[in-house]
């Protein structure tokens, strides 16, 4: 199961896919956002993402209860008050995506409503973002289907059925290349939310790629959910958490980043390819397997027995299997201790001749 980001092959047996979560870390601050790119750049980041709205296009100012954030880190502060301070400038996009491409990352956003799409496909973007709380947004993913380029889709707070709908959506407006995010949509979200068991459960469901946009601390959730077959990691970044911001409590520091991404590959390395068998370093040891050895001097005609014959390393004899075919065979010529057991040696031979006898 792959997709595709510009020529970049993400999916089984491929590398992971890094992507640094600048959203709402650049502060209002231009020239912070540019070191956010370039600090993403030096830690290893494959892509930076960004996200494209402005208040009046995700919410509208009200001062209904239903407007007011609570049970979140932003609580106390309206819908409306929140974007107005995490929302990028528009005219950011194009000088920010041409420093992450002068970097050598990708660069694309998450647009949240159809005036958003138009600006962004202006810039050439390799892909589309949806967050999660646009996952239900149905006419916005056959908006961006209809690009023809791939789309990166977070599920938090998803059901199957909703995630089916969305899935379904994508693939009847014409999008191909779809990658599912295993998403806990918790800012920050704990260790015990992560769920990350759904991971494999998603590939199989939807056939297709699995990530992982990660909002707990640390990079523990992020190389477990790589052990596990993620092909893409996104995590929110900022240059430090002491300088503020929306997202800066749950966000990750250039180091940490680093970091992360070291473990997930050691993760990632470790996992490995379902097969049965040793490895290419394992063959060396067969050898010392355990085989049948004649550990007494014997004549032809003497009978082998639990005394003259043994299971014992090296693997140079008959296999252990032909233990009990073999007792009572009678020998055909005379053997020193420490030969290892043929097949030619035996009066008869026959009795290994539906057994293998190596």
């Amino acid at each position: 199961m792959h997709f595709d980001i510009a020529g970049r092959k993400i999916g089984t047996g491929c590398p992971v896919y890094f992507v640094a979560e600048i959203s709402a870390n650049h502060r209002q601050d231009f020239n912070y956002a540019m070191r956010l790119v370039q600090a993403a750049a030096e830690a290893g980041a494959d892509a930076v993402k960004f996200q494209t709205y402005r208040p009046d296009t995700i919410t509208i100012k009200s001062d209904r209860p239903e407007f007011q954030v609570d049970g979140t880190i932003w609580e106390g502060t309206s819908l409306y008050d929140l974007y107005e301070t995490a929302h990028m400038p528009w005219d950011w996009h194009e000088p920010l995506f041409k420093e992450a491409n002068r970097l050598g990352m990708q660069a694309f956003s998450a647009p949240f409503d159809p005036t958003a799409v138009e600006f962004l496909e202006t810039l050439d973007m390799p892909v589309w973002k949806i967050a999660s709380s646009e996952l239900v947004d149905i006419p916005l993913l056959r908006l961006v289907a209809k690009t023809g380029k791939p789309v990166i889709l977070s599920t938090g707070m998803g059901t199957y059925d909703e995630i089916r709908e969305a899935v379904d959506a994508l693939q009847l407006a014409g999008c191909r290349d779809i990658c599912l995010l295993k998403c806990t949509a918790a800012y920050p979200a704990t260790i015990e939310e992560a769920n990350l068991a759904l991971i494999p459960k998603m590939q199989e469901d939807f056939q297709l790629p699995v990530g992982l946009s990660d909002h707990t601390l640390g990079d523990n959730v992020a190389s477990s959910a790589t052990a596990l077959g993620a092909c893409l990691i996104e995590k929110h970044f900022t240059l430090s958490r002491k300088d503020g911001g929306p997202d800066a409590a749950f966000s990750m520091e250039p180091g940490e980043f680093a970091r992360m991404l070291g473990a997930a590959r050691t993760a990632q390395a470790c996992l490995g390819r379902a097969y049965y068998g040793p490895t290419d370093r394992e063959r060396v040891s067969l050898k010392f397997r355990r085989s049948l050895y004649i550990v007494e001097d014997l004549q032809a005609g003497d009978r082998l027995s639990a005394e003259n014959l043994r299971s014992i390393r090296p693997a140079a004899g008959l296999h252990p299997r032909h233990w009990d075919a073999v007792l009572g065979q009678k020998v055909t010529r005379s053997v020193k201790a420490g030969t290892p057991l043929q097949a030619e040696m035996l009066e008869t031979p026959s009795v290994l001749s539906d057994k293998q006898t190596a």
